[in-house]
Formats: structure tokens, C-alpha cells, sequence
């Protein structure tokens, strides 16, 4: 290795990271940019290497005052192929290998060259998705020999994504690469960290780690004395069912909700007048509008547009009761959303699997409406009881100080204790 490389300072991490404001998305970029915040609190100063904006679907500036400030930030040349290299509407497949951001992949390694020879960081951090980061990262560890901590949001591999074809072979032989070649992996979910373990049996258990998603404790305290206002008017309104971000037809799917709904409104059990249902920011409006009108519901269900993460913190706060979708086929996954959630302090309902990683944490954190998202029967009674406990209540938001143990400042701490592992093992 180049001798300019031989020593370097063990409190500097190079995070590489496509979401990062100003991206516009709720939850993705949140644990990168609370990772930038709070490490330097666990002995650790980062630096982060993102894209450059013009590669995102869209942009904002509501969340790049959240950036601390000093962070050094480097946004390498990268284009998305579905908007840049497309001719009207296709492009080559290749350019979507491993995703359609795969030309970050040659700027953000030059880049990151740069950061390494100049800043001497003692780890490489990674978080999927994007995929291409975890590229990033691989080469980058190749090139320079510094211990790289893979995150993984997501699992990179499921049983339905990425579907059959040159991306999922390609996702696989990354994947692959990636757990062999990172000195940690880090996981949000327990359901994660074991199909992973039993995924690649070969890899030592000392690899694997935890840490969970959170919530930001000081974004919410900006926002807190403005929700708990909006709190005062909004009694005198119709019981607000809140559901924050994206619903997604297959893992998330609303339509026995909706069903559920609909039978209750003909059965004279609820109304417009006494309860109302945001579904904030679904990403497929065009599908579940339709259905609402087909049921007659679109008077108690309202399809609500995208606003600030702010904004959706202070509509959390607001809200009479949260909403929770996520399939059985996700039981390794816990929506980033939920421990928003826990600090809203909202009684929660959760139309999800009982065995999987979303209703344990909802019941170690003391929230137990949980009902099965694809049985239409169990969520009409789930949600009349769920409605008739939280008016007389019985039914009540987790407290602040449960929620603090889940909060990103705590978990931060967490993976301070993963980059000292990693970076006494390179200093040795």
C-alpha cells in the first residue's frame, strides 16, 4: 500500500452514502445524516462521500440545515440512467447494474481516493440502499486496504427483489462480494441479521451487528411546541388515522383495510364526521384512488401529497392514532417510520404479521393492536376496538422515556463501538 497510507487517525470515518441531503426522501436519508451528527459524540469524526444532486429523482432544501456544520461533504459526478441516458423512456439494462446509478460508481471512487489520501480516515462505512454505494465501498477497500463497515438498510437479496434476471444476478454476486470482503456488516433488524447468518453460514457471527433505525430527539423537540398547538385545535375535529409514507402494492397493501373500512362506514359504526384516515405520501395514488371512490370511502380516506420530514413530525405529533402497514413477507424488516412513531407518543394500530420483526419491537415497546394486514375481518374488529380503547384510554402512545433507548443519538453510540472494533483491528 502507498506509504502515504500507513498511518492513519482513528477518529475519521469516510461514510459513503447516495441518500444525503439535499435528496428528497422521508426516511432514507435520516440514520446517514444522525450517523454525521453524532458520531463525533463517540470519538469519531466523519466525513461523507453522497452524489451529486442532479442525479436524484428530486431535490430539497428543507433538511440540509440538519447537515453539522463543518461536515466536510463530497457530491461525486453521478447521473440516473432512467432520466439521463434514456431514449423516449428506455435505456440499456446495463446501465441499471447494479441500479440506475451505477455511474456514481467511477466519481465516487476517484472522490473517495481523494478523501483517503487527504483526510487519512481509519474506516470506510457503506449503507444500501443504493447499491452502487456498497460498489463504492468494495473498491474502495480493495484500493486502499482500510476495514469497511457495510450498512444495510434493507436486505439486498429477498424472495421477490430484485426479480429474476441480470440485476438479481448482479445483486447476488455484490451482496456476496460484500459480506465476504466488509470487516463488519450491520443490519437494522434482528429478522436481517439472522437471514444473513443463515445465508452465509461460512462467515463468522463476530461480523454480524445490530443497529436498529431511530428518531432524531432534537428535530422533534423543534417541532413539538408547534404540534402540541395544532394538537388543541385538532380535538375538536374527527379521530385522526395517520399513515406516513410510502405504501407499497405487495409488501404494503391497503386494499383489505380498505375493505374493512368500507363495511364499517355501511354498517353505521363510523363516518366521516367522527373519523378520518391520511394516507400521507403513499407513492401510488393513482392506484388506491381509484379504489377509494369504487368504495365510497374517499369521505372518511383521504390520499394526502408529500410535505417536509418537519412537517411530517408535526403531523405524527398531531394525529388521534398512527398506522402501521407491512406484509408478512417482511418480517425481517421494521418500517424506519415506527420509531418516529414511539417518540410521537400516538397509540399505534399495526396491520402486520404477529412473528415478525415489526410486532415484537411494537410489543416491546408496549403497543399490542396488532392484526394481520391481509385479513379483512381481523382489521374491521382490530380498528373498531383499536378506535373504541384509544377514545376511553385505555389505549396510549409509548412514553418519552421508553422512547429514548430507540432514538439515533443512542444508536450512534453503537456503531462508535463497531468503528473502535474494526479500527484497532487495522491499527494492530
Amino acid at each position: 500500500m502507498d506509504s502515504e497510507l500507513d498511518s492513519y487517525a482513528l477518529n475519521k470515518v469516510l461514510l459513503i452514502a447516495f441518500h444525503y441531503p439535499p435528496v428528497n426522501v422521508s426516511s432514507g436519508i435520516q440514520r446517514t445524516l444522525a450517523f454525521s451528527r453524532y458520531l463525533p459524540e463517540n470519538g469519531w469524526q466523519p466525513m461523507v462521500l453522497s452524489a451529486h444532486p442532479r442525479a436524484y429523482p428530486s431535490v430539497s432544501d428543507h433538511q440540509l440545515e440538519d447537515i453539522p456544520q463543518g461536515m466536510l461533504v463530497k457530491r461525486a459526478f453521478a447521473l440516473d440512467s432512467a432520466r439521463h441516458f434514456s431514449f423516449k423512456g428506455r435505456y440499456l439494462d446495463v446501465l441499471a447494474l447494479p441500479d440506475r446509478w451505477v455511474s456514481w460508481l467511477l466519481g465516487g471512487v476517484m472522490s473517495g481516493l481523494k478523501l483517503v489520501r487527504s483526510q487519512k480516515p481509519a474506516v470506510i462505512w457503506s449503507t444500501y440502499p443504493i447499491a452502487t454505494a456498497h460498489l463504492i465501498g468494495l473498491v474502495m477497500q480493495r484500493l486502499t486496504g482500510l476495514p469497511w463497515v457495510a450498512d444495510f438498510r434493507d436486505a439486498m437479496l429477498d424472495d421477490v427483489y430484485p426479480a429474476s434476471g441480470a440485476r438479481r444476478r448482479c445483486h447476488a454476486w455484490l451482496e456476496r462480494k460484500v459480506v465476504e470482503a466488509c470487516s463488519a456488516a450491520v443490519f437494522t433488524t434482528p429478522g436481517a441479521v439472522e437471514l444473513y447468518r443463515q445465508r452465509y453460514p461460512h462467515i463468522s457471527d463476530s461480523k454480524w451487528h445490530l443497529i436498529p433505525n431511530g428518531f432524531n430527539e432534537e428535530i422533534f423537540e423543534e417541532v413539538e411546541v408547534e404540534s402540541k398547538n395544532n394538537l388543541e385545535t385538532s380535538r375538536q375535529k374527527p379521530f385522526l388515522l395517520l399513515h406516513s409514507g410510502v405504501l407499497y402494492p405487495s409488501e404494503r397493501d391497503p386494499q383489505p383495510f380498505f375493505d374493512a373500512v368500507s363495511e364499517l362506514k355501511n354498517e353505521g359504526k363510523i363516518s366521516a364526521q367522527c373519523f378520518s384516515v391520511v394516507l400521507r405520501a403513499t407513492g401510488h395514488d393513482e392506484l388506491y384512488q381509484p379504489v377509494l371512490d369504487r368504495l365510497n370511502i374517499n369521505d372518511v380516506i383521504t390520499l394526502a401529497d408529500g410535505i417536509s420530514y418537519r412537517e411530517a413530525l408535526s403531523e405524527m405529533l398531531s394525529a388521534d392514532g398512527l398506522l402501521v402497514f407491512q406484509a408478512s413477507n417482511c418480517n425481517h424488516q421494521i418500517p424506519a417510520k415506527i420509531y418516529e412513531y414511539f417518540r410521537a407518543q400516538r397509540p399505534i394500530l399495526a396491520l402486520t404479521d404477529s412473528q415478525g420483526d415489526t410486532a415484537k419491537v411494537l410489543l416491546e415497546a408496549g403497543q399490542g393492536s396488532i392484526v394481520a394486514l391481509d385479513n379483512k375481518d381481523a382489521i374491521k374488529a382490530g380498528l373498531e376496538g383499536f378506535l373504541q380503547k384509544v377514545r376511553a384510554g385505555e389505549e396510549i402512545g409509548v412514553t418519552k422515556e421508553a422512547a429514548h433507548k430507540y432514538s439515533r443519538r443512542a444508536f450512534s453510540s453503537e456503531l462508535g463501538k463497531v468503528l473502535d472494533k474494526v479500527g484497532r483491528v487495522n491499527k494492530e
